[in-house]
Order: structure tokens, then C-alpha cells, then sequence
């Protein structure tokens, strides 16, 4: 096994149980058993908790913004259909098996002001988001966009508590109010 290999399972095994169980909750032998990755190659490729926290967070923003992005693209130009486009592909996520809410957030909550990497993650994940929701909004409409941005946050939120759609649902019949009430639409 080489490092890109075990970075991977490491990541792999990390994104799995950070997510579910929490960040403080899992040690690092736990990560090494479940990915099989050796303690010193472990260490080698991470050579500390907070630097696995951090690529974790790193690569679930990647993929994350990512799959947004491509879902918001395909809906269109159109504010009100890249809107929508958000919180359907929110409802998809908030339907998934395992759902826990935010990982950045639940991250951040757990740590607080603790790893200056992990809060730096956090922030450029949320700035990341808030940028696309000023894109979906389009120019000038930097209020919507702020406005967007705290629908997403709090569907989210809603549903880390009640899993499903309906969060996300509820929030797009709202977004698209705010949308009608400034033009947008």
C-alpha cells in the first residue's frame, strides 16, 4: 500500500465516522483499524488528528460544492429555476440514509474555536456557498443572495433533526417568494 493509497482509505474511513459518530468521538486507532491503514503510515500521511479533520472537511467541500454546482448549471441561467435547482438537490440529500446535517457545522460546533485549519475550512466552505447562492441570485441582488443562503443553512438545520425532504421543499416554496418579492422571478 502506498501513501496516495492509504490516504484514500484513511479519508475514506475518517468521512464515515466523522460523519455519523463526531469528530472528538473517534480516536485515531479506530480510523486505523477500520481503514486497515498501518499506525505508522497513518501517521506518516496524517501526522495529526487535526490535519485528518481538516482533509476530510476538504474533500466533502469538494465533492459537495461540486455536485451542487453541476446540479444548479444544469436547471439554467433563470434565477427562480437555479434556485429551485438548491433545494431539490438539498431535498435529495436531506433524503439520503445516514444524513446527520452539516458536517462543517457539526465540525465547528464540536471543535468551537478550536483547530485554526478546521474553522478556516468551515469558513471557506460556507464563503464557497454563499458565493454560488449570489450567483443563483445574479448580480447586484446581494440581499437575496444573504437571504438564500440563510434558508439553506436553516433547512439544513431542521432537517439534522427531522431527516427528509420536507425541510428543503419548504424552503424552496419560500425562496421562491423571496424571489417573486424582488424581481428575480
Amino acid at each position: 500500500m502506498d501513501d496516495e493509497e492509504a490516504r484514500t482509505r484513511l479519508l475514506d474511513t475518517a468521512e464515515e465516522l466523522f460523519y455519523a459518530e463526531g469528530v472528538q468521538a473517534v480516536g485515531m486507532d479506530r480510523i486505523r483499524t477500520g481503514s486497515g491503514v498501518p499506525l505508522k503510515r497513518l501517521y506518516r500521511v496524517f501526522p495529526a488528528k487535526e490535519a485528518l479533520v481538516e482533509a476530510y472537511l476538504d474533500r466533502r467541500d469538494q465533492r459537495w460544492m461540486t455536485s451542487l454546482r453541476t446540479a444548479v448549471a444544469a436547471a439554467g441561467p433563470e434565477p427562480a429555476a437555479a434556485a429551485a435547482a438548491v433545494f431539490d438537490w438539498l431535498a435529495e440529500w436531506f433524503a439520503e440514509p445516514g444524513f446527520r446535517g452539516c458536517a462543517f457545522l457539526n465540525a465547528h460546533g464540536e471543535l468551537g474555536a478550536g483547530p485554526a485549519g478546521v474553522r478556516e475550512v468551515v469558513r471557506r466552505h460556507k464563503a464557497q456557498l454563499r458565493e454560488l447562492l449570489g450567483e443563483v441570485a445574479g448580480p447586484g441582488a446581494t440581499e437575496l443572495a444573504d437571504r438564500l443562503m440563510i434558508l439553506v443553512e436553516g433547512a439544513t438545520a431542521v432537517a439534522s433533526l427531522d431527516p427528509g425532504p420536507a425541510p428543503a421543499l419548504r424552503a424552496r416554496d419560500m425562496a421562491e417568494l423571496l424571489l417573486v418579492r424582488s424581481g428575480s422571478r
